[in-house]
């Protein structure tokens, strides 16, 4: 019996951010911690898996912010980004550690940190903490900034540096 694709189920985790400031004052109210992370996510590698793992076990709902594709060249020039936002955040959706994700146009989550006033903040290591857009906004409301280590060899420049490699070898 062929699959029979079921989008539905895991795109109900993709929300505007409008929804989501409105659930989070909900589940808030009802004693549940908000865990908070941003990102690009573009080309999805074990080391996003790793750090949204470790990111859930921080509290009971993990959101996960997204760059717009406008917002990813704006920072990372043309060329980029490599998976459409749509795609990104299907692909992030489907993920168990993940329980809602949103796409913000800025070049800054710090609107939208501001509005979700999450009650956990996560970053990989490789940020630090004074760099963490959101840590004072975070840590005004009483909640924590969290910075998760990296797992080596594992990064979306690293990948596509060998990706282009192999494309130069093979001409």
């Amino acid at each position: 019996m062929p699959y029979k694709f079921r989008e539905a189920k895991f795109m109900q985790k993709i929300r505007p951010s409008r929804w989501l400031a409105q659930t989070v004052r909900r589940l808030k109210r009802q004693g549940r911690r908000i865990v908070f992370t941003n990102g690009c996510f573009d080309l999805l590698h074990v080391g996003h898996v790793m750090l949204l793992e470790r990111a859930k076990w921080l509290g009971d709902v993990l959101i996960v912010a997204i760059n717009s594709d406008r917002s990813i060249r704006t920072l990372k020039g043309t060329g980029r980004p490599i998976i459409p936002q749509r795609d990104r955040a299907r692909c992030l959706a489907a993920l168990a550690s993940v329980d809602y994700v949103t796409v913000f146009d800025d070049a800054s989550p710090l609107r939208l940190i501001t509005r979700l006033k999450p009650d956990v903040l996560v970053k990989g290591a490789d940020w630090r903490p004074s760099e963490i857009v959101g840590h004072e906004v975070v840590r005004r409301h009483g909640g924590r900034v969290v910075r998760v280590p990296l797992v080596n060899g594992y990064s979306t420049s690293e990948l596509l540096g060998r990706l282009n490699q192999l494309a130069r070898d093979r001409t």
